[in-house]
């Protein structure tokens, strides 16, 4: 079997580090070694200076790239032989080139396997490192207390680019050799290395690296002043927070802010609640519960029935969806959050300055107010692509969607992503003849393979037309006859609707309440640094038109940082944490995940096992008619650690939450496994999945001892 020469390099290393410490050669690298040769070092230098030299920087290489003791004592010998000037230059040139060397050899040896095991928590650290990580090392290097070779290894398995690590370890470690080098030119008087460096010439050491620390920290500052130069910063504030938007997140924002007790404006121009309350979340699922309604009176037979009917009207179903909406209203109300302490003004909000927003109250009166922070929550809308044509026909979005009260007969609904898909599903199980159109070649792209290939296979048994790999060309509308054109395989499908539903994907709403001319930096979305900061440090942003996420709980899980970070910086802030977020899509099967899928294992590059539990096989799911789909569940290799989970089947969402919490507090397959679940559930297919892995890592050589023993005990 041939190794792997990251094998090899190992055993060279072990055989290295055996040999010096075997035959003891750290003894040559003592102080007391160094000074009692120092009369014949100096004599075999000035006969041999050049060869001197030569020996000195590869050995001060050889010790700094393998990471052995006797670094500084080789820099005292240096001193003493070569003087202040060429004694810091050897040095200075040979530490980092075998700090260098040490860093390669830990990225080569462990960056892979550190990244796929630990890439999800080192997430933040890695984008710090790509953005400021020369700094950062800049400052370790300033502080010669701090061990140097971890810091060549420890840095070594991050992204760091190695010429960076050269360069910045070349300028920061100067300022430590050159104390060394020079304690080593009076090496007769040195009598340990604890006292190189005094109290006085530590601690000005140690400012020297807080010294890029503060100065960091007044860039900031004047990057600050020059973003804040075009305005006049008020002497007081009228408000400690003003939040625009009372969607999911700015709804969130104004609680928490109003909970501790600060002075909070939430301004909304169209209705509390948002999108989610009004055209999505609420609605969506108001709609589907009807059209799943429907689906089981249609499997009447499968429930042991021999007949089923229902007499409808589809105006009726999209009525009782805005009743749906009226009853949960209350909870994202005006008079609710004014009694929690919020002010809330309905209105146009509009930024005139980094501290004060206009607000156009809806019965006309203009209202200037100035705040300490802003909070950006203005959410986001669909996204309606230039498609020729599309403007002779009236499009319906899932923002319109619900003014519906005639059924399109023959429904083109644009997308296969979760909006798509759930609307999809829903119209075509209320009578729609629906055809799906996706210009990828499956629909729910984010999802793995099999995930789509079961909604897929669900959608068609139900009658759905879904056209994969076509792409929207125009509309064309003929004699009152509408047909979308799409190409597919280069050749052109004419798809005929009465209905033109777009689900392609929504924008964030940055446009018409002053970020262009705040000069607020923006790109699809409002950019922020790790604490929701815009480039105003005092203007934040969550939601929607934040990103990277278009949930509603993601975009509450936003709000509770941009509302402390507002509130409380410069005294205290909390860089935001996305590692374990949830999402779900509201088809049949219910397609649920966190953390991780195999899709995205693959596209970074980490390391897993895969173990899956056929909903097929679980008694609650047979009981129920509904025996389909799997829970999935991906490791780290030969761990029983949640790196994600993915279920499609029944009630997918809510037994997703076991494995959230799971993954959210480091908790395993074991005790998953080891935790009773009640039977009949659907809830036990997350306790068979972890049997599943047990068994799969189950001790067989221990197994096979245990086996005997049984066999002894049996006589």
């Amino acid at each position: 079997m041939r190794l792997d020469k990251r094998w090899w390099l190992l055993v060279v290393l072990a055989g290295l580090l055996a040999l010096y410490f075997g035959l003891d050669l750290g003894r040559f690298l003592s102080l007391a070694a160094v000074k009692s040769r120092q009369a014949d070092l100096q004599a075999w230098r000035a006969a041999r200076p050049l060869l001197a030299g030569l020996l000195f920087f590869i050995g001060y290489v050889a010790v700094t790239a393998l990471s052995l003791p006797g670094a500084a004592v080789m820099t005292l010998a240096t001193g003493a032989l070569f003087g202040l000037g060429w004694g810091t230059l050897i040095v200075s040139f040979a530490s980092s080139i075998g700090a260098t060397l040490a860093f390669l050899a830990a990225r080569w040896l462990l960056g892979g396997w550190v990244q796929s095991r630990f890439g999800d928590r080192l997430a933040a650290l890695n984008a710090g490192i790509a953005k400021d990580g020369g700094f950062y090392l800049f400052t370790l290097r300033l502080v010669p207390v701090l061990p140097f070779f971890v810091i060549n290894l420890a840095m070594g398995v991050t992204g760091l680019r190695t010429w960076t690590f050269y360069w910045v370890s070349q300028v920061g470690m100067l300022a430590g050799t050159l104390v060394y080098v020079n304690a080593g030119t009076q090496l007769g008087r040195v009598e340990s290395l604890s006292g190189i460096v005094s109290p006085a010439v530590l601690g000005s050491l140690v400012l020297l690296g807080v010294f890029p620390l503060v100065t960091r920290k007044l860039i900031d500052m004047f990057k600050s002043r020059k973003v804040y130069a075009r305005w006049k910063r008020p002497k007081t504030f009228d408000r400690n927070l003003v939040v625009i938007g009372a969607g999911s997140a700015g709804l969130v924002a104004a609680y928490i802010a109003a909970a501790i007790k600060a002075k909070v404006t939430l301004v909304e121009k169209h209705a509390m609640g948002g999108d989610c309350l009004n055209t999505g979340c609420v609605p969506s699922k108001a709609l589907i519960r009807s059209a799943r309604f429907l689906s089981h009176v249609q499997r009447a037979r499968e429930f042991g029935m021999r007949s089923a009917g229902v007499d409808f009207d589809f105006g009726e179903v999209m009525e009782r969806v805005q009743r749906v909406v009226r009853e949960v209203e209350p909870h994202d109300s005006v008079q609710r959050y004014t009694a929690l302490g919020v002010d809330v003004a309905l209105g146009t909000a509009r930024i005139v300055s980094p501290w004060e927003v206009e607000i156009t109250h809806h019965d006309g009166r203009v209202q200037v107010l100035t705040t300490r922070a802003i909070v950006i929550a203005a959410g986001a809308r669909p996204f309606v692509p230039p498609i020729p044509g599309l403007d002779q026909v009236e499009v319906l979005t899932s923002d319109n969607v619900w003014n519906l009260r005639q059924r399109p007969e023959r429904l083109v609904v644009l997308g296969g992503g979760p909006i798509g898909s759930e609307l999809t599903q829903a119209f075509a199980r209320l009578g729609s003849r629906v055809t799906q159109v996706e210009m990828a070649p499956r629909i729910l792209m984010r999802e793995d393979p099999e995930v789509s290939e079961l909604v897929t296979a669900r959608f068609r048994a139900e009658g759905i037309d879904v056209l994969l790999d076509h792409k929207a060309e125009r509309v064309e509308v003929v004699g009152g006859e509408r047909h979308l054109i799409a190409t597919h395989q280069g050749r052109e499908v004419r798809i005929p609707f009465d209905g033109l539903l777009v689900a392609v994907g929504r924008v964030a709403n940055l446009a018409d309440y002053g970020l262009e001319e705040l000069g607020l930096i923006t790109g699809r979305t409002v950019e922020l640094n790790g604490y929701l900061q815009t480039n105003f440090p005092n203007i934040y942003a969550a939601g929607d038109v934040a990103g990277p996420y278009q949930f509603t709980h993601t975009a509450a899980h936003q709000a509770w940082y941009v509302a402390v970070n507002a509130l409380f910086d410069p005294f205290k802030k909390f860089t935001v944490d996305y590692r374990v977020i949830p999402w779900a899509t509201f088809v049949e099967p219910e397609v649920a995940r966190v953390g991780l899928n195999e899709l995205e294992a693959k596209e970074k590059g980490v390391a897993y096992e895969v173990t899956v539990y056929g909903l097929d096989e679980l008694d609650r799911a047979i009981a129920d008619s509904e025996a389909h789909g799997f829970v999935k569940v991906l490791t780290v290799p030969g761990k029983d650690r949640i790196l994600g989970a993915t279920i499609a089947g029944e009630h997918a969402g809510d037994l997703l939450a076991e494995f959230v919490l799971a993954m959210k507090h480091g908790i395993g397959l074991n005790k998953i496994l080891g935790t009773i679940h009640t039977y009949p559930t659907l809830a036990e297919a997350n306790k068979y999945v972890a049997g599943n892995w047990k068994r799969a890592h189950a001790p067989q050589s221990l197994l096979v001892w245990v086996e005997r023993f049984h066999a002894w005990r049996r006589g």
